[in-house]
């Protein structure tokens, strides 16, 4: 994607916000279509079709998995086609998805064509989601400058998890009113209305030159990519154990925690929208790496609910601006024209973490207690901010040369 123009100092502040949001708005209709059926499904194939826990969890995580592979590709042609062209391509993708729960719906006389088609359908949704995500942020930047990148990144971000904890209840709610049938319809609206939204936009460039291989990109972001990895455990553990945590416990309040959390997360964000602009993307992943430490040590050691809680905040508040941070330092390894594949493939380094966080924790659990992971992933957390202190100074070195 070739660099654009930064907008007007008319344009910055609010004005510079609403910019983005109305690019990044199509990533928060793409999960909005994860997060409406995502507390809905495996009970739907536990239930109502009949099939094991097993066939539960393996649709939800087919849409992961297709994720987190099709990332690399999705940069690609991000860089090849333009930001726009991409993000509508990922919104059809989520369309697609919608039609073959619908067709799922209609066919619970046939459970395994039913299932089938859920499977299918949440393929094509992880890679519309891949698609859909990545374009919305380079189109973003593209809008308003690669100045603006980690602000971009920062409420691509805010919009996402704001549409995954909408969707979820939302989902609940529908389809208690109107069944899968009636969610499946509602999520084909959304994708089609906000493909319509997106259609009449001004579009960016696409590149004209050959963009690098995936192996040439990847072997530029790796650094970070790993960073991100490390520091991404952390959100892992607490979205998924802080619940069998407390109950290990015995305390209550474990809802109120994951609240904590995400309040941390999404406010760090709005707060501080320039750190990274004016402190430099490895000053900000250094300080965000410490306090998220900090965070699951006092879950580790926690004696009351309200340590573990404070722990909580302290872990959203810390991993929320790692993501932009260490992601403005990744697109600087690369030319402008490779900067949807740069994002694609860094990104993916957070698919991969939290894919298999919950096993492994969930292995080192069964063996050695809960408290441990929280622990352990602390740990990791400190060799991640050593690895961002290692690269500051090269950073700096390298300036100076």
């Amino acid at each position: 994607m070739p660099d654009q123009p930064a907008v007007e100092p008319a344009q910055r502040g609010l004005r510079l916000n609403l910019l983005i949001l109305s690019i990044v708005m199509f990533n928060f209709a793409s999960y909005l279509t994860i997060g409406l059926p995502l507390a809905v499904l495996p009970g739907f194939v536990h239930d109502t079709l009949g099939y094991s826990a097993f066939w539960a969890g393996l649709v939800i995580s087919l849409q992961y998995l297709s994720t987190l592979l099709s990332r690399p590709h999705a940069g690609r042609y991000a860089d090849l086609w333009g930001a726009k062209k991409v993000v509508i391509f990922g919104l059809f993708g989520c369309l697609i998805s919608g039609i073959c729960t619908v067709l799922a719906a209609l066919t619970l006389a046939t459970p395994v064509l039913s299932l089938t088609l859920l499977c299918v359908g949440r393929l094509v949704l992880g890679v519309g989601q891949s698609f859909a995500g990545t374009g919305s942020t380079l189109w973003g930047v593209g809008r308003v400058g690669s100045l603006h990148i980690g602000r971009v990144i920062s409420w691509n971000g805010i919009v996402t998890y704001g549409a995954m904890a909408i969707g979820a209840p939302l989902g609940v709610m529908i389809f208690r009113s109107g069944g899968l049938l009636l969610l499946s319809v509602i999520i084909i609206v959304i994708c089609l209305l906000a493909i319509a939204f997106a259609w009449p936009r001004p579009s960016v460039k696409a590149s004209k030159t050959d963009p690098l291989p995936f192996r040439a990109v990847l072997g530029k972001v790796y650094g970070p990519g790993l960073i991100l990895a490390m520091g991404s455990a952390g959100f892992g553990v607490i979205a998924t154990f802080i619940t069998l945590f407390y109950r290990d416990k015995g305390w209550d309040g474990a809802a109120f925690a994951l609240t904590l959390f995400s309040v941390a997360f999404v406010g760090a964000r709005l707060l501080f929208p320039n750190a990274i602009n004016r402190y430099g993307g490895l000053r900000v992943a250094s300080l965000c790496l410490l306090v998220e430490a900090i965070g699951l040590f006092l879950v580790w050691g926690a004696v009351t609910p309200w340590m573990a809680k404070a722990g909580a905040l302290l872990t959203g508040a810390g991993f929320s601006l790692v993501f932009p941070a260490i992601g403005v330092e990744a697109v600087k390894k690369v030319p402008p024209q490779n900067q949807g594949s740069a994002l694609a493939t860094y990104t993916a380094f957070m698919d991969l973490s939290l894919g298999i966080t919950g096993p492994i924790a969930g292995f080192i659990m069964s063996f050695a207690g809960i408290p441990l992971v929280y622990l352990l992933t602390a740990l990791l957390v400190c060799l991640a901010l050593a690895c961002t202190l290692r690269l500051s100074k090269g950073s700096v070195a390298a300036s100076r040369q």
